[in-house]
């Protein structure tokens, strides 16, 4: 005996007379056991995903205890500098009640990181910054810990850095090598999860390159839903019509189904898409198109009674964000402003050369919250470049700059005098580059969702132009990445936005 259930989706394109579009389940004895497979696939996975965090959680053990091995053994021999006051290494005893407590106290912290969960030991490149900030939170520790004590464990401070060094040292290597087992072909085979998108298209086209091939997830294809599909590269992924849904499931093997046309789809649509994910253990995700914006800082409320989802909350919006941020801006502004003083000479006068006039230009652009400001720069162009009053980006072969404005923008040395806007509060040292009135007015009510980079301080450097998204490109990527950047803010992310300015210079006209 089968049970049918039938849900309206979308009609196949046949010629047939037109009837009611149904998505249908039969459950046989073959159905049956391909879900029960499935289910056993899936529970392998997960029993291979735990021995694997295991095996990652005695090797960080083993590593801690080689970096304290290590840092005693060179001590011993008179390997590290005597000032340092590291003469006398731990006794034996001592060494043994340091690595038990310091390994469970940094296993402990990398659990609370998630940095044992799969994904995290495919990329171990990707999580360096937060081992890095368990290990420091634990050399604090320890160092206050023993300094107050003043018992047995009492030791020298400068040997638990050099054990915290050793360890991330070691432990970073060892999940490198494990990283390098995993993606073996036998082992990732097994452990990987198989993806479908529901529905074609540029989002679509994103999932697919994103998805690289040491991702842990394989894009198997996508199943066509009611927008047609303009995009020629993903014609050869496409699995088949929606009303096949659950066929699809089941003959490959999904893990993970993402549903891109939400906005398309008629409630009970949507609802007749989870309901099938759910009866072929499939996990169904799906972008919120309402909230296609800040995802991350969507938080769940109650008021009055009612179950609400808003954005409410983004890394800086925190009070203590806030001021980590000012304070990096003020102290790198100084910094900046030290160093900058010999470019801004040095390119000022050849500036002048080139051209006679003032060496210095300024521009009106919108900050945070609306509010205008001028931005300074080392002139790059010839006086009266916008003698037509008219706002326009510069383009490659740009007839307006100058020959040493071409070297400067290439490397960002035009920029330098921003520092003192960075140094007022006027900018960040990394954010959303601000633009002129005069182009927010016409881009605010045509790119979506443009305005949100003006909550936030704009930027000297930022996400966007790191990623070669500058002058005359792609608007609506540009705000995308910074966006992204907004939802993803930290110290660290800004670090390697600094460091990669001084060599990203694509589409620096």
């Amino acid at each position: 005996m089968k049970t049918v259930l039938d849900v309206p989706l979308i009609a196949p394109q046949t010629s047939k007379p037109y009837q009611e579009p149904v998505l249908r389940r039969s459950f046989s004895n073959g159905n049956a056991g391909f879900a029960f497979e499935t289910k056993g696939r899936n529970d392998s996975r997960g029993s291979l995903e735990n021995i694997l965090s295991m095996v990652a959680i005695l090797g960080d053990f083993s590593m801690i205890a080689l970096g304290f091995i290590l840092a005693n053994l060179l001590c011993q021999i008179n390997f590290v500098p005597a000032w340092l006051g590291l003469e006398h290494a731990p006794s034996l005893s001592t060494s043994c009640k340091l690595i038990s407590l310091s390994s469970l106290i940094i296993v402990w912290r990398l659990t609370g990181k998630n940095l044992y969960s799969y994904d995290s030991l495919l990329a171990p490149s990707s999580i360096w910054h937060k081992l890095l900030e368990v290990l420091s939170f634990c050399l604090l520790a320890f160092i206050g810990i023993t300094q107050v004590a003043r018992s047995d464990l009492s030791i020298h401070w400068m040997f638990f850095v050099f054990v915290a060094f050793l360890a991330f040292l070691n432990i970073y290597a060892w999940r490198l090598g494990l990283s390098q087992i995993i993606q073996h072909s036998t082992l990732f085979s097994r452990l990987s999860r198989r993806l479908v998108v529901i529905g074609g298209g540029p989002q679509t086209m994103r999932i697919q390159k994103e998805l690289g091939g040491n991702s842990g997830i394989k894009f198997v294809g996508w199943v066509q839903a009611i927008k047609p599909n303009q995009i020629k590269e993903l014609e050869s992924y496409c699995l088949g019509p929606l009303y096949e849904l659950e066929n699809v499931l089941r003959q490959e093997a999904i893990d993970i189904a993402i549903l891109t046309e939400s906005e398309s789809l008629q409630r009970e649509g949507v609802l007749a898409v989870a309901r099938a994910c759910e009866n072929e253990h499939v996990q169904f995700k799906m972008v919120p198109h309402f909230f296609e914006t800040l995802i991350s800082g969507l938080r769940p409320e109650i008021i009055g009674g009612t179950p609400l989802l808003g954005v409410d909350c983004l890394p800086l919006n925190g009070l203590r964000n806030r001021f980590v941020k000012r304070t990096i801006d003020i102290l790198g502004a100084l910094v900046g402003l030290t160093l900058s003083v010999p470019l801004i000479c040095i390119f000022g006068a050849l500036v002048y050369q080139e051209s006679p006039g003032s060496i210095f230009y300024k521009q009106l652009r919108q900050g945070r919250k609306g509010r205008l400001f001028y931005i300074f720069k080392i002139r790059s162009m010839h006086l009266g470049a916008e003698a037509n009053g008219k706002a326009q980006w510069a383009r490659a072969n740009d007839r307006r700059r100058l020959r040493v404005g071409t070297l400067m923008r290439k490397w960002n040395i035009d920029e330098v005098p921003q520092f003192w806007n960075v140094l007022i509060g006027q900018m960040s040292l990394v954010g959303p580059r601000p633009e002129r009135p005069e182009l927010i007015a016409r881009f605010k009510s045509k790119i979506p969702h443009y305005q949100i980079r003006h909550k936030y301080l704009p930027g000297i450097t930022g996400w966007a132009q790191v990623n070669g998204l500058r002058g005359d490109t792609d608007l609506e990527e540009r705000i995308r990445h910074d966006i992204w950047y907004l939802e993803n803010w930290s110290i660290w992310l800004d670090l390697r936005i600094l460091i990669r300015t001084f060599f990203c210079n694509k589409n620096a006209y």
